[in-house]
């Protein structure tokens, strides 16, 4: 019996590892088979404290893992199809018919961008495409960057692009514009921001450097043509990663686990959420691993007065 069966090998996954493994609680941590999640595909990381030169994403996340394994988290590779039990002690079922009591599972999926599934574009993440404008618009300084989106992301992505890139320019495959008015105005206030709307990207261009441009066909026409640029970041969404559930909690319109103000607790006692899988807005690895510090906390209360 575990006391803690960890979902998740992100920043949320291995920080409520190392609490739960410093306090002495036997848990396990699931990695899934995307271990680390999205900051595997961000080549440095400049904005997680204590590394003033920034990280490689996959380093931060090595360090993560080996440092939850010292204080003695286990580690397995695989897949959860589903947690069984409508109260504590729960059972984790694993695609390799694996099965594990235990007292408390902490939920930390994370969440996946959508991405386009264009031509060139899955070769390219991480080398000129991005997901993130605040994890990668420094990499772009005086470059000429790509914004394809139309809602109030996208604008708020456009804007904040501006701050470091010398062109940005928004694709759109409709004519009219998803975002909220006063989005929208913001964005066409900036004068670096330039509109390519009813057209819809085909093809991402790519050397051994990075991207070098995207294709784009005109939806009115059927006229494709190429726009040079240094970088393509996609902002049409996320999905959490919540499939495995099978609706055994509450999600909220977007389908994130919805947790009590100020906690990870979940709608089922006993399970809690941390990091992305429970947040929409702010989706760092810093808030991630703040939140995960937080669902070890709940977790090692619950158990305590259980």
């Amino acid at each position: 019996m575990y006391d803690a069966i960890i979902i998740g090998s992100g920043p949320a996954g291995y920080t409520a590892g190392i609490y739960l493994s410093r306090a002495g609680f036997k848990n396990r941590l699931i990695t899934g088979y995307s271990e680390g999640g999205q900051l595997t595909t961000t080549t440095l990381v400049e904005n997680y404290p204590g590394f003033e030169k920034g990280i490689d994403g996959n380093e931060l996340v090595k360090n993560m893992r080996q440092q939850a394994a010292s204080f003695g988290t286990e580690m397995t590779f695989g897949f959860v199809e589903k947690i069984e039990g409508e109260s504590s002690p729960f059972t984790v079922h694993l695609d390799s018919g694996e099965m594990l009591e235990t007292k408390a599972v902490i939920i930390a999926t994370g969440s996946s961008a959508n991405y386009l599934g264009i031509e060139g574009e899955a070769e390219a993440i991480g080398k000129g495409v991005s997901a993130c404008a605040t994890c990668d618009a420094f990499f772009y300084k005086e470059r000429e960057i790509i914004v394809v989106g139309g809602g109030d992301v996208a604008m708020e992505e456009a804007i904040y692009l501006t701050r470091f890139a010398s062109k940005v320019t928004v694709v759109h495959r409709r004519d009219e514009l998803r975002a909220s008015d006063i989005m929208v105005q913001r964005a066409k206030s900036h004068q670096e921001i330039n509109w390519v709307l009813n057209a819809t990207p085909v093809k991402v261009h790519s050397d051994m450097m990075g991207m070098t441009g995207l294709d784009i066909r005109d939806n009115a026409t059927g006229e494709v043509r190429h726009l040079k640029a240094d970088g393509l970041f996609v902002a049409i969404g996320h999905h959490p990663n919540t499939e495995f559930l099978g609706g055994k909690l509450e999600l909220d319109a977007k389908g994130y686990i919805q947790t009590q103000p100020g906690t990870s607790k979940t709608s089922v006692p006993g399970i809690f959420a941390a990091g992305d899988v429970q947040d929409s807005k702010y989706q760092q690895a810093v808030t991630a691993a703040a939140s995960g510090a937080v669902a070890a906390l709940d977790t090692l209360e619950f158990i305590e007065n259980k």
